[in-house]
């Protein structure tokens, strides 16, 4: 089963929506929004992805956190609950492919894992 979490707004995720149909490729959408990520998720996630490439440090949202949030962010509990919190600071989108963990979307990127 393969599963995309993100935003249905977020551009990167259309993207990646877009070519894994176009692609033929099944995906159970899960919208962040509506199915907030647990901490075991994000952890599973952790295990696979760097902390620095899964939170996402540059958007508004983060922007929008306090100085005292932010440092939190420092230890991997507390990035964990910033993201839980605010699923919007989490890159998008995260990718499941059979236990495999994949964030962000490049086509090429997408075709290497699908190829």
């Amino acid at each position: 089963m393969i599963k995309l979490y993100g935003i249905p707004n977020c551009d990167t995720v259309k993207k990646a929506r877009v070519w894994l149909a176009d692609n033929g490729v099944e995906a159970e959408f899960v919208d962040f929004k509506k199915s907030p990520p647990t901490p075991e998720l994000i952890t599973a996630w952790l295990s696979q992805i760097p902390l620095e490439n899964l939170l996402n440090k540059r958007g508004t949202t983060w922007r929008k956190l306090d100085e005292q949030t932010q440092a939190q962010a420092a230890e991997q509990e507390g990035a964990v609950r910033i993201m839980v919190d605010n699923p919007s600071v989490i890159k998008r989108p995260v990718l499941d492919k059979d236990g495999q963990f994949y964030v962000g979307f490049s086509a090429e990127h997408y075709q290497q894992i699908f190829g």
